[in-house]
């Protein structure tokens, strides 16, 4: 069964960072939730969801 992972670009491991999850979705619910009320000025972590058996 493939897993998922949220990284951040920095490798730093935070309360998102480092979550796995059952599916793609599920991971992406999360991502879509922090960067929901992102701004043009908003300075933030940026975040990737990788594929755990790679």
């Amino acid at each position: 069964m493939t897993r998922y992972r949220i990284i951040r670009d920095d490798g730093i491991n935070d309360a998102i960072a480092g979550q796995s999850f059952a599916s793609y979705d599920k991971a992406h619910v999360v991502l879509e939730r922090y960067y929901g009320d992102l701004c043009c000025s908003d300075e933030r972590e940026c975040y990737h969801i990788v594929d755990e058996s790679n």
